[in-house]
């Protein structure tokens, strides 16, 4: 079982940046692929980005590539994600994830999720 914490949302004009972050329960936190997906207003789910547990290896939806970039610190069992040139259409509710490592980048990928934080770009 591991327990995910959000935080960081917020509003922010357009062009502008957000940093999310992400807490992890448990010391096992870096056996897992973590993922960051948002879910806008009316839609479903969507993938956002995904990072190995190891750290080394990163996937992008193409919505964010070069705006937005992941990271994580094993040793204090935190995720985030920078966002840059935000645009209205990145309004959503952000969630983490954590899911085996040698699975994909859809959301039954993931077995663990936050709560989600809320992110508002106004135009």
């Amino acid at each position: 079982q591991v327990q995910l914490v959000e935080s960081g949302g917020g509003l922010v004009q357009a062009g502008g940046s957000l940093r999310l972050s992400c807490a992890a329960s448990g010391r096992t936190f870096s056996v897992y692929a973590m993922g960051w997906f948002r879910r806008a207003p009316g839609k479903e789910r969507e993938f956002v980005v995904k990072v190995s547990a190891s750290g080394s290896s990163t996937n992008y939806a193409d919505s964010v590539k070069g705006r937005f970039t992941i990271s994580r610190d094993n040793a204090k069992n935190m995720v985030y994600l920078q966002m840059n040139s935000l645009k209205p259409e990145d309004t959503a509710v952000y969630y983490c994830a954590a899911g085996l490592d040698w699975l994909g980048l859809q959301p039954s990928d993931f077995r663990f999720w936050g709560q989600g934080t809320q992110v508002t770009v106004s135009s």
